[in-house]
């Protein structure tokens, strides 16, 4: 059950393909928070349901611990880029 967990985790880190839809590709002060389709404030609400529903819950872990780390970037980028 651990590597299972390890990998759907790991698998979680995909939720970044959106990236390869933004125009540019990369900008050094984008907060990818509100701006990607999977970052969105809609989605982070749809992986916190997933979270509470057991049979999908480290799922939603994994994309909530994806999320918390963007918006941690974001805190960054604030302080670096503006």
């Amino acid at each position: 059950m651990l590597i299972k967990s390890y990998f759907i985790l790991l698998f979680t880190m995909l939720v970044d393909l959106d990236h390869l839809f933004a125009t540019p590709l990369f900008d050094a002060c984008r907060c990818s928070i509100g701006f990607h389709p999977l970052h969105s404030y809609i989605a982070i609400i749809a992986y916190f349901a997933m979270f509470l529903y057991p049979k999908t819950r480290i799922i939603g872990l994994g994309l909530l611990m994806h999320m918390a780390t963007d918006a941690i970037d974001c805190v960054f980028i604030r302080e670096n880029c503006f």
